[in-house]
């Protein structure tokens, strides 16, 4: 059985799906991009404070669903420019201990929602 996971301190989903679905102990978290969740408006000033955004995003549904970043065990991150590849593990290295970060693969993309330059999905264990 699935439960589905929402918080008003996560964007709200730009189509037909949930920000979170838990089954089971493992939670999947869909795709977030940089809006903040208070004012809709896109953080993309710098890759920095996008991908700082983005993981704040993350760490809300989390916490909706009573984990943190240290339950996460697979995180794949979608970018638009590979350029930006180490600011962007910058800031989220600054979420996990290196000694139990998850697994996870960065991959370049052509275009993601609202022309952002990052997503990040993960999935999580309870």
């Amino acid at each position: 059985m699935k439960s589905i996971i929402h918080t008003p301190n996560a964007p709200e989903p730009l189509g037909p799906y949930n920000q979170a679905v838990l089954s089971g102990n493992t939670l999947y978290i869909s795709g977030q991009i940089a809006l903040d969740p208070s004012s809709g408006i896109l953080v993309t000033d710098t890759i920095e404070k996008e991908t700082l955004q983005v993981m704040k995003n993350l760490e809300a549904v989390l916490s909706a669903a009573q984990l943190t970043f240290e339950h996460v065990v697979k995180s794949s991150i979608f970018i638009s420019n590979m350029d930006d590849f180490s600011t962007i593990n910058d800031v989220y290295g600054r979420f996990f201990n290196t000694a139990t970060a998850p697994a996870r693969e960065t991959v370049q993309v052509a275009r993601l929602p609202k022309n952002v330059n990052i997503e990040i999905s993960m999935i999580a264990q309870a």
